[in-house]
């Protein structure tokens, strides 16, 4: 839940920013890039799992990706890529490289949907596995620039087997399953037993918990809680599933479970101080597993929320389908240790130090799918030599992978940031103070970034129009005067930027006293460096590969807010060059870079349009024939619950066609939706051969409500198959064009 972001630079920078980038999606990751070897510092969280992407599986199924486009399917994926399964037989198959017991599915299903995929190890079933889509697609409109996202959610289970290196376990969809399932990764661990219950402490069934029975244990709780305290013992959560129905104040105690596998709070918001605390709060080893549907940001739907006092830990829990999993505020925290922990599946920030939080460090936690700021400090009130140490992000689908927002002597240092989405980019450095009390901490002392590595972050800004880099430096409401150091950090596959120097808010605040010394990077698609405020930097050890467009862009915004000096040091190479039309942005590169598309049709060239066209079935008043007519505010509709469903048209001879743009009528009133089309291709209109697979098209009004569709194919016939539609139980298109570009 960081602040609200209305970040939005004047109209006529994000005019002339938004020139050379309007109606561009992207759509092909690196293709010359290496592979990714990670060596010392950036490394992020050691975990206990091995991750193993889809991609890179056994499949029979259909790849989506890679894509940078905010609000698709496989731009939230890990890595920009996945394997959607339709139908019975559908499967990806992991071979494990370590041993495992245990199994967790990052997926897509379609939205109202819900059910079950199987597990097979060795191609024996050994358990199906729970999906749904009743975590995902999320709306915040009150945040500007934000789309539908949070399109993935995850389900873990305990095989019941062990299985050893060399094994294969299948992800397969069978007679029984859900009909579509996206998949992008699975994680395999051997998971302890669960742990024996302390010499020291009181369970919670002592007085009155019961497990699995979905009775309300809060009050088994405080009266554990009180029991423990006065007899300076440490409270216990044996294995089970409790649930806790209100927000327990807690101070001075320790709460401990016998494994994240195995202890569970089944709870939105399990512990809630809303006022100052002593501290020497320790939680440790135990699960909060919430029912966070929505985003509400004036409800404390997070697993911890409030201050910390001095001296507390919070260790080893596992927190998903919540909110957030930790905001501290209305007191102040000191010498806290985060460290161990899983943030999954959350609805805003993972962790959110609130201000007012002194010596404290966040280390060795890994996140992943947050729907704001994966680790965050708002100094409201300030935030004074905290750090960020060691940790793994992984796809925050909206905002940055860590945002320092104020704050004085702030560390950020070895962390592994992968895959940042809409709104944000890897790691922001920032004086956006988002609220106006007057207590706000802008950056003093000495900020810190070291040795961190950044793979495939930043994204393009919907409100200004042009890119976030994968590390930003903002004077949105105040100038960056303190010294900011950055050290050996490694950059990878930004998709645009690796470097950006911003006043957020249009008013051209100075940026001065960074240093940037020692920095890889290996892959942009626009440039280097990206400057966009006055003021000076200086560059020292900056390698550079892969440059995508010109080695730097330095347009400051407004033109009469000064200039920005780049202070050039020794060991610099591979971005001398300067992108010099401040009137246009720099276009990405198509060749080391991910390549770009026009979303918008020229407005001749369709081979399609008035051409003869067919359907399997058609309702009344919604005939075929209405794709084909040039009319995008007539549609064609099938008749209704009875997938799949065809439509083909007929070119009239074999034409040799590189894309198709399929639409829906752009009125507001159609609300976003997924059909899931496969396209096919034929010479004598009767023996079909597959072109694409069965995909996820996201067709939404905010962006014309079309989606472009590349293909490779010369034939006469060209049919779409329609097998499923979240917005309505049928087959719907406006237009089906085609362009031979």
């Amino acid at each position: 839940m960081s602040p609200v972001r209305s970040t939005a630079l004047p109209l006529t920078l994000a005019v002339v920013a938004a020139g050379a980038l309007a109606g561009m999606v992207f759509s092909t990751a690196p293709t010359d890039a290496p592979p990714l070897t990670l060596t010392a510092g950036g490394n992020g969280a050691s975990v206990a799992f091995t991750e193993y992407e889809a991609e890179t599986a056994t499949t029979n199924g259909n790849r989506i990706g890679p894509d940078y486009t905010q609000g698709s399917l496989a731009s939230e994926a890990s890595g920009r890529q996945a394997i959607t399964l339709f139908g019975q037989g559908k499967y990806v198959e992991f071979t494990l490289t370590k041993p495992a017991n245990s199994i967790v599915v990052r997926y897509s299903v379609p939205d109202g949907s819900q059910g079950t995929v199987s597990v097979l190890v060795n191609g024996a079933k050994v358990r199906d596995l729970a999906v749904t889509s009743k975590y995902s697609y999320l709306t915040a409109p009150w945040i500007a620039g934000a789309k539908e996202h949070h399109f993935y959610d995850e389900s873990r289970a305990l095989l019941g087997r062990d299985v050893q290196a060399g094994d294969k376990v299948r992800v397969q969809l069978d007679a029984g399953n859900v009909g579509t399932a996206t998949i992008d990764l699975a994680d395999f661990e051997q998971v302890a037993g669960a742990a024996a219950q302390p010499a020291n402490s009181v369970s919670v069934t002592n007085y009155g918990a019961t497990p699995n029975d979905g009775g309300d244990d809060a009050n088994a709780f405080v009266n554990t809680i009180n029991a423990a305290k006065s007899q300076g013992r440490e409270v216990w959560v044996p294995p089970g599933t409790f649930d806790i129905g209100r927000g327990l104040a807690i101070d001075q105690v320790t709460i401990r479970g016998a494994g994240n596998w195995h202890s569970v709070l089944h709870s939105n918001n399990p512990f809630l101080n809303n006022g100052q605390v002593q501290g020497n709060i320790r939680l440790h080893d135990f699960a909060v597993l919430g029912e966070v549907t929505q985003r509400v940001d004036t409800s404390p739907d997070n697993a911890y929320h409030g201050p910390l006092g001095n001296g507390s830990v919070i260790s080893g829990l596992w927190m998903q389908h919540l909110k957030c999993g930790i905001w501290t505020m209305n007191g102040t925290t000191s010498n806290a240790v985060i460290e161990n922990n899983r943030f999954l599946d959350l609805a805003a920030d993972g962790l959110n130090f609130n201000g007012r939080v002194t010596d404290s460090v966040v280390r060795n936690n890994f996140l992943r799918n947050t729907g704001d700021d994966s680790l965050a400090m708002w100094s409201l009130g300030a935030d004074v030599r905290d750090s960020f140490v060691n940790n793994t992000i992984v796809q925050p689908n909206l905002a940055n992978g860590i945002a320092i927002y104020g704050g004085t002597d702030i560390s950020v240092r070895g962390n592994l940031i992968r895959d940042t989405n809409a709104l944000g980019g890897g790691i922001a450095i920032s004086n956006q103070a988002f609220v106006y009390d007057g207590s706000f901490s802008p950056l003093g002392g000495t900020t810190t970034v070291a040795q961190n590595t950044l793979v495939r972050t930043g994204a393009i800004n919907p409100n200004w129009g042009h890119p976030m880099s994968a590390i930003r430096f903002d004077s949105y409401d105040f100038p960056i005067t303190s010294p900011v150091t950055v050290t050996d950090n490694r950059f990878v596959d930004s998709p645009y930027s690796a470097l950006q120097f911003v006043s957020g808010s249009g008013t051209g605040k100075p940026i001065t006293g960074v240093t940037v010394d020692g920095a890889s990077v290996e892959g942009v698609g626009t440039v280097v460096l990206q400057v966009e405020a006055p003021g000076s930097g200086r560059f020292t050890g900056v390698v550079a590969s892969r440059v995508g467009t010109r080695g730097f862009y330095n347009c400051v915004y407004p033109s009469n807010a000064g200039t920005f000096a780049i202070n050039r040091g020794s060991g610099n190479s591979g971005w001398d060059s300067q992108w010099t039309d401040c009137g246009t942005w720099p276009p990405r590169n198509a060749g080391d870079t991910p390549t770009t598309t026009t979303t918008t049709p020229p407005q001749s060239g369709n081979v399609a349009r008035g051409k003869p066209v067919s359907s399997s079935s058609q309702v009344g008043g919604y005939p075929s024939t209405a794709t084909t007519d040039g009319n995008a505010d007539s549609y064609w509709e099938s008749a209704n619950n009875a997938f799949p469903q065809t439509l083909t048209v007929d070119l009239g001879s074999a034409t040799a066609v590189k894309r198709l743009v399929l639409k829906l009528p752009p009125a507001a009133a159609w609300g976003a939706r997924t059909q899931t089309v496969s396209v096919s291709g034929s010479n004598d209109g009767t023996g079909f051969g597959q072109v694409v697979g069965a995909t996820g098209y996201r067709f939404d009004p905010a962006s014309g409500n079309q989606v472009t569709v590349p293909v490779t194919v010369n034939q006469r016939y060209l049919r779409l198959t329609f097998t499923g539609n979240t917005g309505w139980p049928a087959g719907q298109l406006s237009e089906f064009e085609a362009y031979t570009s």
